[in-house]
């Protein structure tokens, strides 16, 4: 994978973990826990499943032009 890709996942998946952190507490919070682990890594899931339908769609438009 190259690092631009790397890049553009973990921006979705920022954005995406950021949307479940309820106090600027959980936002600075450096202890590492199950729940903050479990978070990132369906994070991260969801920005690869993101990331393949956009290129599913632009492969698609590039077939009919």
């Amino acid at each position: 994978m190259d690092e631009g890709r790397k890049r553009v996942l973990g921006i979705i998946a920022g954005i995406l973990v950021a949307r479940h952190l309820n106090t600027t507490e959980d936002l600075f919070d450096t202890r590492d826990s199950s729940r903050t682990r479990s978070m990132v890594a369906a994070a991260v899931r969801w920005a690869e499943r993101i990331m393949q339908k956009v290129d599913n769609l632009t492969a698609d438009e590039k077939v009919k032009s």
